[in-house]
């Protein structure tokens, strides 16, 4: 089983890692998974953009379900797209991440580590709500639906 002490370890490094890069939003999500079937909450930051419209937005995902708990630490880079006229901005990008996975079910009860890659699309509105798809290789899922709201 995944201990509190490593999810505390994961929070505190994701986070910690990112303050200094000048964080100007955090963020909290919630959605499901597919392979492994999970439900999942978690939260983010976001820096200001480090070039023109592309920002460093590391995340933290804690799913249950599949007899499997999963810890992802997803370190991702995103590229804004306004939409002129309109409240809403698209976002696009990817980057790695870091798999605590913990067996509940009948297995070994071991736990497992492993690396993966995760490329995101989504749409954020200006008033903090957002909607994201993510597509996982090697050890992330393979994909993941969350809503969340960015709080501003």
């Amino acid at each position: 089983m995944v201990r509190p002490k490593l999810i505390l370890t994961a929070l505190v490094l994701v986070f910690g890692l990112a303050a200094p890069v000048s964080a100007q939003s955090v963020g909290i999500r919630a959605g499901v998974s597919g392979d492994p079937d999970q439900f999942f909450f978690g939260g983010h930051l976001e820096t200001g953009p480090l070039i023109e419209r592309l920002s460093f937005r590391p995340n933290v995902e804690i799913g249950f379900g599949d007899d499997v708990t999963l810890v992802a630490m997803n370190l991702e880079f995103v590229y804004s797209i306004p939409l002129r006229q309109h409240p809403w901005r698209l976002y696009l990008g990817g980057g790695p991440a870091a798999n605590f996975y913990s067996d509940r079910g009948q297995g070994d009860g071991g736990s497992d580590v492993g690396g993966g890659f995760n490329i995101v699309i989504g749409a954020q509105h200006r008033g903090g709500l957002f909607t994201e798809l993510k597509v996982g290789m090697i050890d992330s899922p393979d994909i993941k639906f969350a809503v969340g709201y960015v709080l501003q």
